[in-house]
C-alpha cells in the first residue's frame, strides 16, 4: 500500500500553530516564575514593641497591659537625607495592613522635639537604625523595617514612571547657589519630571522677596501628595519592576531583605491607593525654643495619639498616651 501523503497545512493553520506554541511556552514561563517567586519570597517579621523607660514602665503596665499585633500588619520608617547636613530632610512612618488592604502614612516634622535630640532630624546623623529607634520610642509602636533613600533615587524613580502631574499649591521662589538649588514654580497643575518633583518637595520658603505662607506642615502635605502620585504610577507599571529594583539597589538602604520585598509585591499589586491609603502629619507648635534652640516643633500629645491610632496602630486595640514619649517644654 502506498504511503499516504502528509496533508499540507494552510498558512493560517501554520500561524495558528506557531502562536499556540508561543502561548504554551509563555504559560510555562509564568508558572515557573510564579513557583520561583513563591520559593524565594519570605513573609516579613514583626518587630518587638519598643522598650519602655524605667520611669514609665509601671504606669504603662498598669494602664494598658500587653498589646497584641494584628496579623499581616507591618510598619516601616521612610526617610530621605538632607543633601548637605547629613540629617533627615523627610521622615515618615507607614503602616500596611495586608489582610484588610489598608495603609497609613504619617509625616513627622523634621524639627520635632525629642528627648535625646532637640530636633528629630539630627537622629539620622547617627544612622537609620538610630532614627528608627527614636521614632519608635516617640510614637510607642514597633517599627518593623526602615527604608532610606537619597535625592538621586527619588529623581530617577520619578523619571522612570514618566513624571507626575501635580497641583503646585503656592508661588515658589527660592535660590541657594551653594547647593545649585533653584526652585521657581507658580500655582497650578504642572507636569513634573524627577528633578522638578524633587525641587517642589524640598521647597520650604521663598527668598525672592515675595511673601508666601508655607509652613512645615504644608511642605509635608506636598511630599505626601507627590509620593502618592508616584506610588500610583509605580503600581500601574509592574512590568518595570526590574528597573525599580535597579534603582532601589543602587540608591536605597534598608534592613528589609530582598525576599521580603518580593513578598510585599503580591498584596501591593491589589492595593487601591484611592480608597485604602490615609495620610496625615503629626500636629504641633513649631515656634517653641528649647535649651536655646529656636523653632523646635512641640507635638500636641492627645491629637498625636489619635492620629497614631487612626493611621499607624499595628495592635488589635487602641494605644494609650503613656506608651508614647512626647516631650513637653516646661
Amino acid at each position: 500500500m502506498a504511503a499516504r501523503r502528509r496533508r499540507r497545512r494552510s498558512p493560517l493553520q501554520r500561524v495558528g500553530r506557531f502562536f499556540y506554541g508561543m502561548l504554551v511556552a509563555l504559560s510555562a514561563v509564568v508558572v515557573v516564575g510564579f513557583c520561583a517567586y513563591r520559593w524565594v519570597s519570605k513573609p516579613p517579621e514583626q518587630a518587638a514593641a519598643p522598650s519602655v523607660p524605667v520611669q514609665r514602665s509601671e504606669e504603662v503596665s498598669a494602664s494598658s497591659g500587653g498589646l497584641v499585633r494584628k496579623e499581616g500588619c507591618y510598619t516601616v520608617l521612610l526617610a530621605c537625607s538632607d543633601a548637605t547636613s547629613g540629617n533627615a530632610d523627610t521622615i515618615m512612618v507607614g503602616m500596611y495592613d495586608t489582610v484588610n488592604q489598608q495603609a497609613g502614612l504619617l509625616s513627622i516634622p523634621r524639627d520635632t522635639l525629642t528627648q535625646l535630640y532637640r530636633k528629630i532630624n539630627a537622629a539620622y546623623h547617627d544612622g537609620p537604625e538610630n532614627l528608627r529607634d527614636i521614632v519608635s520610642d516617640l510614637l510607642g509602636i514597633p517599627i518593623d523595617y526602615y527604608v532610606t533613600t537619597s535625592v538621586e533615587a527619588f529623581v530617577q524613580l520619578v523619571d522612570e514612571v514618566g513624571g507626575v502631574d501635580f497641583e503646585i499649591p503656592i508661588h515658589m521662589g527660592y535660590d541657594d547657589p551653594t547647593q545649585d538649588l533653584h526652585i521657581h514654580y507658580e500655582p497650578g497643575l504642572t507636569h513634573l519630571d524627577g528633578q522638578q518633583a524633587m525641587e517642589v518637595c524640598r521647597f520650604r520658603h521663598s527668598n525672592d522677596g515675595s511673601k508666601t505662607e508655607y509652613s512645615d506642615i504644608g511642605r509635608t502635605k506636598t511630599q505626601q501628595a507627590v509620593l502618592s502620585l508616584i506610588a500610583k504610577k509605580v503600581l500601574s507599571n509592574p512590568q518595570k519592576i526590574g528597573r525599580y529594583v535597579r534603582i532601589f539597589s543602587e540608591h536605597i538602604k534598608s534592613d528589609m531583605p530582598l525576599e521580603t520585598m518580593l513578598w510585599f509585591a503580591e498584596p501591593a499589586l491589589g492595593f487601591d491607593l484611592s480608597t485604602g491609603l490615609q495620610t496625615g502629619t503629626l500636629p504641633g507648635d513649631g515656634s517653641v525654643t528649647y535649651k536655646g534652640t529656636p523653632y523646635c516643633y512641640q507635638l500636641y500629645p492627645q491629637e498625636c495619639l489619635e492620629m497614631v491610632n487612626q493611621f499607624l496602630n499595628p495592635y488589635t486595640q487602641d494605644m494609650t498616651l503613656d506608651r508614647m514619649n512626647i516631650v513637653q517644654v516646661q
